[in-house]
């Protein structure tokens, strides 16, 4: 069955973001056979003085396919706990695909634009089957991670910080086989114009699809008669 994990402040000003222990995360649960993990997307939040945050204020959920959900959590849990960093507030939420509902979007959706608090998050977590836990210090990461699930699960923010071998493409290649490497959904302009499958993309040393409809979404540009991934800071600001 298909899950998602809300993670959110396991990091400190010292240590690797979230985005990096996500994928550890990630490695470890395929690693020992718990879940088949199918991506993790990043999502900006409300960078506000009255939120406590490391660096940017961003959650990250990680999509998987599971048929042991309750090892997964326990596997989450001991797996963050061991790993997030001192002082560190790291939240912790799991969901079942389908049972994400619309006080979820709501919730996530309201995350990038007002301070939310953590009774909020448990009310929301608790009202919508949600299994949510704070993990160290205040606790705090509990709003990024509900935020994240919803987020994903509304398929219309945030970026991939990880696909099955996404972070493996380098150079040009067929647009059909970044597709099929990287497990892309679809490769696009700006203006929604889908690639020829045989076109030749040059994606660069940073490619990171965009969460678009709910699927992986390549974004590209033509320069001088090649086709290219559009900019890093474009790629940023579509998905903040």
């Amino acid at each position: 069955m298909h899950y998602l994990l809300g993670i959110d402040d396991t990091d400190n000003l010292e240590s690797r973001g979230t985005g990096h222990r996500v994928r550890q995360l990630a490695d470890w649960l395929a690693e020992n056979k718990l879940a088949a993990p199918l991506g993790i997307t990043r999502h900006q939040l409300l960078v506000d003085p009255r939120i406590p945050y490391t660096s940017h204020n961003s959650s990250a959920c990680l999509s998987v396919e599971t048929k042991n959900v309750d090892d997964v959590w326990e596997a989450a849990r001991e797996f963050l706990l061991r790993e997030s960093a001192p002082g560190s507030d790291a939240g912790l939420t799991l969901a079942q695909w389908d049972s994400i509902n619309e006080s979820v979007l709501s919730f996530a959706k309201r995350a990038k634009l007002e301070v939310l608090t953590m009774p909020e998050a448990q009310q929301t977590a608790s009202q919508s089957q949600i299994r949510c836990e704070g993990l160290t210090g205040t606790h705090g990461g509990i709003i990024g991670a509900v935020s994240a699930i919803g987020l994903h699960r509304a398929g219309n923010d945030g970026r991939f910080l990880w696909l099955p071998g996404l972070r493996e493409l380098k150079g040009k290649y067929p647009a059909h086989e970044i597709c099929s490497l990287g497990h892309i959904d679809r490769i696009c302009t700006l203006k929604n114009l889908e690639l020829d499958s045989k076109a030749i993309v040059d994606v660069g040393e940073w490619i990171r699809p965009v969460l678009r409809d709910g699927k992986a979404t390549l974004y590209v540009e033509e320069n001088h008669h090649e086709w290219n991934i559009i900019s890093k800071e474009q790629i940023k600001q579509l998905s903040n």
